[in-house]
């Protein structure tokens, strides 16, 4: 087991072939090329995209492709979950030409089901994806630990108590009693745009924010003699062309 685990932590990058594509010069990749550009760069183990990774399931093929070449090429594990932009479903992205069968792409709530291990790190990761557009909870059922190192990932709104029976209110709701019942050593949220650290508890909660907005990736390094450690990583992101 490796004495300590690099982990990068993204969300919402939003792959698509309309607004992400206009502010990237035409490539609707670029963020997501970017994000594993700076995993490749700290040495990172995997990498997590938490929710939120295409903008829609509706994406040309080529878009797709190009997806798939850069998790072909990222060298490192990427595990996915699946957000509501991307809701694990019939006709999913993944499981078209270009990225279907892809070894190194974990896809949470597929074939391989809610948790993926690698035996190499003694690391397990799980999540519930979103499965439709319907309102879910996001960290129902925490996963018992199978390994040394567990991240647990969510893609949702955090509320410290969430009231689930009032409406109208935002969905996905994440509270700080759900996020202790994980125990995990890192929870990786995704589906606001900012970083920031949440709950009250003694599981380090982060959102990444999203690389386009954030301009940084969460960096998690478990091991060394202690528990998470997270720092912000810049990422080396154009501004946009003037009038884009």
């Amino acid at each position: 087991m490796k004495p300590e685990i690099t982990i990068v932590h993204t969300s919402d990058v939003h792959v698509d072939h309309e607004y992400t594509a206009r502010q990237n010069g035409g490539d609707g990749a670029a963020p997501l090329a970017i994000v594993l550009a700076a995993a490749r760069a700290v040495e990172a183990d995997a990498v997590l995209l938490c929710g939120d990774t295409f903008d829609c399931h509706r994406l040309p093929a080529a878009l797709i492709a190009r997806v798939g070449a850069l998790v072909r090429g990222a060298g490192m594990p990427v595990v996915l979950l699946p957000g509501n932009h991307d809701p694990a479903m019939d006709g999913a992205v993944w499981d078209m030409e270009g990225l279907a069968g892809l070894k190194n792409l974990h896809v949470l709530g597929g074939a391989g089901g809610e948790s993926v291990v690698f035996p190499h790190l003694n690391l397990e990761v799980w999540g519930r994806p979103h499965r439709d557009w319907g309102d879910m909870i996001p960290l129902e059922r925490p996963r018992p630990r199978s390994t040394r190192w567990q991240i647990a990932m969510a893609h949702g709104h955090y509320v410290p108590v969430p009231d689930r029976g009032v409406f109208p209110r935002a969905s996905w709701l994440i509270g700080d009693a759900e996020i202790a019942a994980t125990s995990a050593d890192y929870l990786a949220l995704g589906h606001w745009n900012r970083a920031i650290k949440v709950g009250t508890g003694p599981v380090p909660a982060y959102y990444s924010g999203s690389p386009d907005y954030a301009g940084t990736v969460n960096v998690v390094r478990l091991g060394g003699g202690g528990g998470a450690r997270v720092e912000r990583h810049p990422l080396d992101i154009p501004m946009p062309a003037a009038g884009a």
